[in-house]
């Protein structure tokens, strides 16, 4: 085997770890310092502990290798939990789970309410700029 497969090997095989436990969640005052280090915009994921549909997005979206790194290329992404913090800007929450858009300077870019399927969160989060 070359160096350079190797080195290809190496890199798919920690990338793959990388993300091997779905997306990474930040805290807000992490995920608005590395929004504007990385000018990525903020994806919040609002929940409340004991959320069916919350737990369920978990398994069977953010837990999913690629959709974690897609997340993670486009966006920065931060879980705030209703039962024990406040949302960050005042944001209103009418459901859990909510998922609001916020750039690199605090404004609001887009809120999606509800639960989703992976084929419909990847077709709406291509939509958000």
């Amino acid at each position: 085997m070359s160096r350079l497969s190797q080195l290809f090997l190496l890199l798919s095989l920690s990338f793959s770890a990388l993300f091997a436990e779905g997306v990474v969640w930040r805290s807000w005052d992490a995920g608005m310092k590395e929004a504007k280090a990385s000018h990525k915009i903020i994806m919040i994921d609002a929940v409340r502990t004991g959320c069916h549909y919350c737990d369920e997005m978990e398994e069977a979206v953010f837990k999913d290798e690629a959709m974690a790194a897609y997340i993670a290329k486009r966006f920065v992404p931060v879980k705030v939990n209703l039962s024990q913090e406040k949302m960050p800007l005042d944001l209103d929450v009418s459901m859990t789970p909510s998922f609001f858009f916020i750039s690199k300077e605090g404004e609001l870019l887009k809120t999606v309410p509800g639960s989703w399927n992976q084929e419909d969160f990847r077709s709406f989060l291509d939509g958000v700029k």
